[in-house]
């Protein structure tokens, strides 16, 4: 009995299907792509707390990809086993960004398009999707809403409190209010013109003003 005759399934075969040459071509390809992926995700990031560690599992997870990739398209059979071994792994991690989502999608499409041979298809979509996403993802948009909570001393001051945001702000609308005695509060939707919430400050000085509060509803807080 040989040693190649240990091996029923062919093994040895296996060994010589892909070459020295095309592994590390993929692989390069993968890690520089995965290096660029990693390079927008940083200049796109407008979350509150940036994690460097996210970034690498970009890198990592492009290289990985092209490396089954590989491996199935070099072997039907194992690409049949590689579905079911891969149909058990259950990911926990919750992601935080609803933008991240598409960078681990990129990441994964990119290794599968390098491994299948396709590297213009691979390097121009990757390029295109990074210039949109430079474009998009740092657009400053003026007329995100913003919600004030503002605390008023009863009806008089209500009234030249909103008639002050109306004049300060591109629309103001009433979403909820609550009246006790001797204090109104007040929830109001706003659209600014600008960035300089400076307004606030001089609203809160208004008499019969006893709080402004000015928060963003679309995930970040100014305090």
């Amino acid at each position: 009995m040989t040693f190649r005759d240990i091996f029923k399934s062919s093994f040895l075969d296996n060994v010589s299907s892909i070459s020295i040459f095309d592994m590390v071509l993929a692989l390069v390809l993968a890690f520089g792509l995965g290096l660029f992926i990693f390079f927008i995700y940083k200049k796109t990031y407008s979350g509150v707390m940036y994690s460097s560690s996210f970034g690498v599992t970009l890198v990592a997870l492009t290289m990985i990809t092209t490396l089954v990739i590989l491996a199935v398209t070099s072997n039907v059979v194992l690409s049949l086993g590689m579905v079911g071994a891969l149909s058990i792994v259950r990911f926990r991690t919750a992601i935080k960004e609803p933008l991240d989502i598409a960078f681990l999608f990129w990441a994964i499409a990119a290794g599968i398009v390098l491994a299948a041979g396709m590297i213009p298809l691979a390097v121009f979509g990757s390029v295109l999707i990074g210039i949109i996403l430079l474009i998009f993802a740092n657009r400053k948009d003026m007329a995100n809403p913003y919600i004030v909570v503002l605390t008023c001393n009863g009806h008089e001051s209500e009234e030249k409190a909103l008639a002050y945001l109306k004049e300060k702000t591109k629309r103001c609308t009433v979403k909820s209010k609550s009246a006790q005695k001797g204090s109104v509060e007040l929830n109001l939707e706003v659209r600014l013109f600008s960035d300089d919430t400076d307004f606030i400050n001089e609203l809160s000085d208004l008499d019969g003003v006893q709080s402004a509060v000015l928060v963003s509803y679309n995930g970040d807080y100014m305090g």
